[in-house]
């Protein structure tokens, strides 16, 4: 008996050693991620800045390695967010090692690229241009639409012989469910403001409405034709040429189309870098210098345009607005970062990037208040990146100043509430029934939740209805008065432009949701200027998280979604909207109408 104890004594002290060990291992290996990341690489003499935006583009560059940690393969790759590449490409244009860049849009990446940050991009490229200094684009793998947009900024355009570029336009599908629901026994009860507000209408029709018809059209027309004005004036094409190509779809050989004057040459890769090595006067025989975006931009860490205590804060708002602050999501947090700075006395004035298609009523406007009160002492300008709406418009509108890009989704001014009820379902097909005892009139409003499904027993009956439209028209007059105080408007002047409505910034403009059309740059600039500074730091906001409390803070659902991500796919966002269907949107919600993906 004295044995058996040793040997257990002995086999849990073991498994107590183990475990310490691969603690004190796995740490290490954090640690070696978190370090990974920071050396430097030399840049030489006559080097080219090779640009291939093969990973998704956030607003900010994370410091977080998990983030730029492929599961699959274990390997790190970080990926420079919209902030780095600009400021990448604004160094280098002065960058007297900086030969030229070579735009290679060679991964399928680019298919998916949002067009504000495409635009972006394109103009920090134009600007680069002004240094005398070449841009070469290439693709081995063929441009999309978006892909062949950024790429037209080049002095230059060459494409692989067999990958012909298909310009057909711009187009919208919606999925609607509602026959769906109508078979498993659910019922979608809707409370909305605003005509165009139609982010319902995949649960309640099964067909698109002619108001919302009437929005896309337009907007997605003004994307179009704001791509199209672009090409046009780079590769001296009318848009009525282009705009032929695309009626006219049809398989047509890449040589066919440089003829057409959308490339200047049709090459394989090889026949590229030699090109490049001319260029830079290098003998074929011998090395190019390329340098990615990646380890360009390291050089570049803690550089900033001046030192001192006058400093712009960029506070970034990225993500669906809900109740907790991560880097891909706004919470009731960030209401705090904008008090934080606001009494941060070296700070002089804010910029908020906004990249949010809504959602929560309440933290939008507990982050409102907080913008608010921040206009009252320094200059707040936003910057709004692909999309700015509903809640997302609603933390923008008490700025000073509104940038968006003209590609940018904004407006959608509205409030909608979203049940869904599922008596039949509960009732008739799984043959369970509920009872409720209830302390007064109203005790059960709104049903039970029998199922681990946000689903409850009952429909609304016609007075929670009514108690919910006022709420929701109250959420609605509230919105307004916010647009219409931090925009100088009357209430019916905002009204007129809002009802749900979305808008691209270049339309925004017009009807005076915003005041400059322009990006992260020009805020910046602007912001610069209303605080009266000729030199300033930039301080980023919020101000991450080290890779330990990240690893705390939620591993497994970065490690899972990043699985998910990569197994599925372009098909990944189908599935995050769909679980996001079962887990949220019930209750008062100012969020954008659905995500928006042209093909």
């Amino acid at each position: 008996m004295k044995s058996f104890f040793k040997y257990v004594l002995a086999t849990i002290v073991g498994f107590v050693i183990i475990n310490i060990l691969m603690f004190i291992l796995f740490f290490g290996f954090i640690g070696a991620l978190a370090t990974m990341g920071d050396k430097t690489v030399e840049i030489k003499d006559n080097t080219v800045l090779e640009i291939n935006l093969s990973n998704s583009i956030s607003d900010r560059t994370s410091t977080n390695p998990f983030d730029n940690l492929d599961f699959m393969s274990m390997k790190t790759n970080q990926a420079p967010g919209l902030n780095s590449i600009l400021k990448s490409i604004r160094h280098a244009a002065g960058d007297p090692k900086i030969k030229g860049i070579y735009l290679n849009i060679t991964d399928i990446q680019s298919y998916f690229m949002p067009f504000a940050t495409a635009e972006e991009i394109r103009n920090a490229l134009v600007d680069f241009k002004r240094s005398g200094k070449f841009i070469y684009s290439y693709t081995n793998l063929g441009y999309s639409q978006t892909g062949y947009y950024l790429a037209t900024v080049a002095d230059s355009v060459f494409v692989n012989p067999e990958t012909p570029l298909m310009l057909m336009g711009l187009g919208s599908n919606l999925i609607f469910y509602k026959d769906l629901l109508d078979k498993i026994g659910i019922q979608a009860e809707i409370i909305k403001v605003g005509k165009y507000k139609s982010a319902v209408e995949p649960f309640t029709r099964t067909e698109i409405s002619e108001a919302n018809r009437e929005q896309i059209s337009a907007y997605i027309n003004s994307l179009w034709g704001t791509m199209l004005k672009d090409i046009a004036a780079s590769r001296h094409i009318s848009v009525d040429s282009l705009n032929w190509l695309a009626d006219n779809m049809n398989y047509r050989t890449t040589r066919e189309e440089m003829a057409f004057g959308l490339y200047d040459g049709v090459w394989y890769e090889d026949q590229m870098l030699l090109f490049l090595k001319e260029k830079c006067q290098v003998a074929a025989d011998k090395k190019l210098s390329l340098t990615s975006l990646s380890d360009y931009s390291k050089n570049l860490t803690g550089k900033t345009l001046s030192s001192g205590k006058n400093k712009i804060a960029v506070i970034y708002a990225s993500g669906e607005i809900g109740m907790s602050q991560s880097a891909k999501a706004i919470g009731p947090e960030l209401a705090a970062t904008v008090r934080k700075v606001r009494q941060d006395k070296n700070v002089k004035a804010v910029v908020l990037r906004v990249n949010s298609p809504g959602g929560s009523a309440l933290t939008s406007d507990i982050i409102w208040r907080e913008v608010d009160l921040t206009t009252r002492e320094k200059p707040v300008i936003v910057s709004m990146g692909n999309v700015a709406a509903s809640g997302g418009y609603y933390i923008s509108c008490a700025a000073d100043t509104i940038v968006a890009d003209p590609m940018t989704l904004t407006g959608s001014i509205g409030i909608f509430g979203q049940f869904f009820t599922g008596e039949k379902l509960i009732k008739d097909k799984l043959g369970m029934t509920s009872s409720s005892v209830k302390t007064n009139a109203h005790s059960d409003f709104g049903g039970a939740y029998p199922l681990p499904l946000p689903i409850s027993n009952r429909p609304l009956n016609a007075y929670e209805k009514q108690v919910l439209q006022k709420y929701i028209e109250n959420g609605y007059e509230t919105f307004l008065n916010r647009v219409a105080q931090g925009r100088g408007m009357t209430r019916d002047q905002v009204h007129e432009v809002a009802q749900g409505r979305v808008w691209t910034g270049e339309q925004a403009l017009q009807v005076g949701l915003v005041d400059v059309l322009g990006g992260l740059d020009d805020a910046i600039l602007i912001a610069a200027g209303k605080a009266g500074l000729g030199k300033y730091t930039l301080s980023e906001y919020p101000v991450e998280k080290n890779p330990i409390e990240e690893l705390f803070s939620g591993l497994s659902t970065s490690v899972k979604a990043k699985i998910l991500n990569a197994e599925l796919g372009e098909y990944y966002d189908t599935y995050r909207e769909l679980k996001e269907l079962t887990n949220t949107r019930q209750g008062l919600v100012a969020r954008l109408p659905y995500d928006i993906r042209f093909y």
